[in-house]
């Protein structure tokens, strides 16, 4: 599961959710779930787990959510009754928020993971639930990675929280809007948590440092080492203090007590990028590149294909992507621009990663930096949208085709005109369907290459609208 600081961690039930996160003294523990809180973390847990905040006074980073009179501490101070959904990355808080609620409500709390749970599972803790419900009790389901839920799964989630059976807590670092059938975010309130700020950071990292949950005082930090945690951290708190712990052990192995610079870079090889393919950072980033291109900062540009390639995308993509920012951004203005995007395109096919990199960085710099232009896809769109309109009337007779046995006695392709008979290779000839005779579709503009091409489209419709 995805609890404050992080990542998932397969299990079934609830106590197999909190005995694989070391919260649970041993497989003899009482299979109820407790009411309220999180049972306390072991000594030898992780140190994010038994940094997990115990009170609203300790939850960082959500100020936002968590104002007077704010849905979400309403929640958490017990007086809220709406089912929420939680959004945000890894490491913000939405397991604690759900534990936090559970405990200032007084009601039990389940947990349900949405990569092992089934429908079956579903309607179990539903069961379990309603009972309690007859019993003046009530439950708070929390459930993990909601987005990875089917729609027959969610579907079944819909009768217990319309009529309040369970106060569902879903978590999910996926926009909801794509990943949550429509139902059951009309029944929801949607909340977005924020990544921790680089402050929030460096005040978990002097708080784990110095709290007897935490490292006891057993080491101090350098300011060169927190400027560098709260770096490699990138919002993420679990990640913050998986480095911390993974940095302090190092010193702690020499017999040291400070954490410096040199202890956290040779005990952390680099920051992971915050990037999901399957995500809403997916379409974020890519939404950042194309944009970039088409407002021509080629670093800003650069930086969001570094960011991609770090992160593991699939080079074909990016291609396909420069590909389409040739023809709808640069279009006439350069028209190598397509051709560049394209080479690299088949560079990536050909040759593959590493090197594709170079390919895709050249046709980025490229597209970034070409003069640019919108009037093919104008142009294309003005057309499809009379074609939409019903304005698409008969072809010319002179231009139909002729090649077939009986074409000329329906009057096909007689007239036509030849337009290589010319000096120039233009003459006057009606090519559009009558009622779309002199309509404009391209307007060039005049940046880079188009400047020259206005200038001979205005030439050609003279001589063929004679």
């Amino acid at each position: 599961m995805s609890d404050f600081f992080g990542d998932p961690a397969p299990a079934d039930t609830a106590a197999g959710l909190f005995e694989a996160a070391g919260l649970l003294e041993g497989a003899g523990a009482d299979p109820e779930p407790m009411a309220g809180a999180l049972p306390p973390s072991r000594p030898d847990a992780p140190l994010a787990v038994r940094m997990r905040p115990e009170t609203l006074g300790e939850v960082l980073g959500q100020d936002h959510l968590l104002g007077p009179g704010a849905p979400l501490r309403r929640l958490v101070e017990g007086s809220g009754a709406a089912s929420v959904l939680l959004y945000g990355p890894p490491g913000t808080g939405k397991t604690t928020l759900a534990s936090l609620i559970s405990r200032a409500t007084g009601r039990r709390f389940e947990a349900l993971s949405a990569l092992s749970a089934g429908v079956k599972d579903v309607r179990a803790v539903i069961d379990l639930a309603r009972r309690r419900l007859t019993a003046g009790e009530q439950t708070v389901l929390f459930i993990d990675e909601v987005h990875r839920f089917s729609k027959t799964q969610q579907d079944a989630l819909l009768a217990a929280v319309e009529n309040r059976i369970v106060l569902l807590v879903a978590a999910t670092t996926e926009n909801p809007s794509f990943s949550v059938v429509s139902p059951l975010l009309s029944r929801s309130l949607v909340l977005q948590l924020r990544s921790l700020t680089d402050e929030d950071i460096r005040q978990l990292l002097e708080r784990a440092a110095a709290d007897p949950r935490g490292l006891g005082g057993a080491v101090t930090l350098t300011g060169e080492a927190t400027d560098h945690l709260i770096r490699l951290a990138g919002g993420d708190a679990r990640r913050a203090l998986t480095a911390l712990e993974a940095a302090s052990g190092t010193v702690l192995d020499r017999g040291g007590d400070v954490v410096d610079l040199e202890a956290v870079e040779s005990s952390v090889d680099k920051a992971a990028v915050r990037y999901d393919r399957d995500g809403d950072q997916h379409y974020d980033v890519t939404s950042a590149f194309i944009k970039s291109l088409r407002g021509s900062d080629v670093d800003a540009a650069l930086h969001y294909l570094a960011r991609m390639l770090v992160a593991g995308e699939d080079p074909r993509f990016i291609a396909r992507r420069l590909m389409i920012q040739a023809s709808e951004d640069v279009g006439m203005a350069d028209p190598t621009a397509l051709q560049t995007a394209t080479a690299a395109a088949q560079v990536v096919q050909l040759v593959g990663l590493p090197e594709a990199q170079l390919a895709l960085a050249q046709a980025t710099i490229h597209v970034a930096t070409a003069p640019k232009s919108g009037a093919v896809t104008a142009a294309l769109g003005a057309a499809m949208a009379d074609i939409r309109a019903g304005k698409a009337g008969a072809v010319p007779a002179h231009l139909r085709d002729g090649h077939y046995a009986g074409a000329q006695k329906l009057g096909n392709a007689i007239g036509y005109k030849y337009p290589h008979d010319t000096s120039d290779g233009v003459l006057a000839q009606q090519y559009p369907p009558d009622e779309l005779v002199g309509v404009d579709y391209y307007d060039p503009t005049t940046h880079g290459v188009e400047r020259e091409i206005a200038a001979r489209v205005t030439k050609l419709r003279r001589i063929v609208r004679g």
